[in-house]
């Protein structure tokens, strides 16, 4: 990876943290994802288990941890498993960890390579009364594609039939759900990054600029900054492409009076920061689109004050859609009798705030963690309302992110421009040089 080293302590205080939850003689054991084909014999570019980071911060292919706390030879209690290093891969496919760098990394003392796991792994299986295997419990997954993880619970079952297995994923997504913070301290640093590259952006954007030209910007930012890369695929969406809320061609021409709606985060560390900013292109917004701006960021502002532990998700929706009611009553949206002949189940303010309003945020971008129980301090969202008017063109949100305390949350992206005033100030001050050759 790009970044800096981490703090071992990340992943040291996970497991000590997944261990005490862990069932007397139980052994817990996840594996990392496959490598994927594309075409030919190339391959996509190998992204980890979130899980088996967030326990190991190894982003290596055929990586497993293996928790047995109550092994009685306390040497193995705690075991990461790598592919040896070859000499003839290596030369192919880069360097591969060595015992001593992967324990400076997580903390990790014990190192078993793979190809000599087998005896070891049965002899520790028939020790243990109860097995933790890994799955994709995400409540977002949408693929039916039986990945690695799930085609080594099909494995385990028919070596071991007779153990009572156990749902890794139900305690990994309260813990990772809540963030430690060590695991707060990269996630500023992936905001940092984000920050100046929003910042850059705003100088570099003007009319004429092609929407891909500014995702150009982004990830160079990015990468200058020692991030991995995007969190996930920017999105930089002019005029009235802003209404679709994940366009990702980033192709068209940035026109003089539009806004432009910019969705991106930086991966650093493996966590992810997520930020959108609605800008105007020529760097002044004109009266409506400033009205409408200072609307969502009014929902966004009233967002972030009732995002508390004790509330759910699904109250603070409901809450954040009441005042989007009003305020979309204010701008002409609705009318009074749309609203008192709403459908309780797809409420009127819907036509123009059709999306969630936060969601968790830490390895994924859309993260573990619940939404209908009581929210917990140390969670990690995103605050994102938006209004998209099909009639004017116009799609505005606002994200930032915020970590929850005890009595509120602290904005990690506090600072950032976010107010009409802030932005316009923004993009008056010197353009970034281009890039573009000149001609002679």
């Amino acid at each position: 990876m790009k970044n800096l080293p981490l703090n071992p302590q990340i992943f040291i205080t996970n497991r000590q943290r997944f261990v005490e939850r862990m069932k007397p003689n139980s052994i817990a054991i996840f594996v990392s994802n496959d490598e994927v084909p594309s075409n030919g014999d190339a391959l996509y570019p190998f992204q980890q288990n979130s899980d088996l980071y967030w326990l190991s911060g190894i982003v290596q292919e055929d990586t497993m941890v293996v928790l047995f706390p109550d092994n009685p030879d306390p040497k193995y209690r705690e075991v990461l498993v790598l592919v040896r290093p070859n000499e003839m891969k290596e030369k192919w496919d880069g360097k591969r960890l060595r015992k001593e760098e992967a324990t400076a990394i997580n903390g990790m003392e014990q190192i078993v390579w793979l190809d000599s796991l087998d005896p070891l792994l049965q002899q520790w299986i028939h020790l243990a009364d109860s097995i933790y295997l890994d799955t994709n419990e995400n409540d977002r997954k949408g693929s039916l594609l039986r990945t690695r993880d799930y085609r080594f619970v099909d494995e385990m079952k028919a070596r071991f039939p007779l153990h009572q297995y156990e749902r890794a994923a139900k305690l990994m997504k309260e813990l990772r759900g809540v963030k430690t913070a060590y695991e707060i301290e990269v996630v500023k640093k992936a905001i940092e990054i984000t920050g100046k590259a929003f910042e850059r952006v705003m100088k570099f954007v003007k009319p004429g600029v092609m929407e891909y030209e500014i995702e150009a910007e982004i990830i160079h930012s990015f990468l200058s900054q020692r991030a991995e890369g995007q969190a996930y695929g920017s999105i930089v969406a002019s005029g009235d492409r802003a209404r679709t809320l994940h366009y990702v061609s980033n192709n068209q021409e940035c026109k003089d009076g539009e806004l432009i709606l910019m969705d991106f985060g930086a991966n650093y560390g493996g966590y992810a920061a997520d930020l959108t900013r609605t800008i105007p292109v020529n760097g002044k917004f004109t009266e409506r689109q400033k009205e409408v701006y200072n609307a969502c960021l009014h929902l966004h502002n009233f967002a972030k004050s009732i995002l508390k532990p004790g509330i759910s998700i699904l109250d603070y929706t409901e809450k954040v859609g009441e005042e989007a009611t009003q305020q979309f009553l204010k701008l002409g949206l609705l009318k009074e009798e749309e609203v008192l002949n709403e459908d309780p189940i797809n409420r009127a303010y819907r036509k123009y705030l059709y999306h969630g309003i936060s969601h968790h945020l830490g390895l994924d971008v859309h993260d573990l963690g619940t939404r209908t129980e009581s929210i917990k301090p140390g969670m990690l969202f995103t605050i994102e309302p938006g209004i998209y008017i099909e009639e004017e063109g116009m799609g505005i949100r606002i994200e930032n992110n915020v970590w929850i305390t005890e009595d509120g949350n602290i904005d990690l992206f506090r600072g950032i421009p976010i107010t009409v005033e802030e932005i316009e100030a923004a993009m008056e001050s010197q353009a970034v040089p281009s890039t573009t050759p000149q001609s002679a």
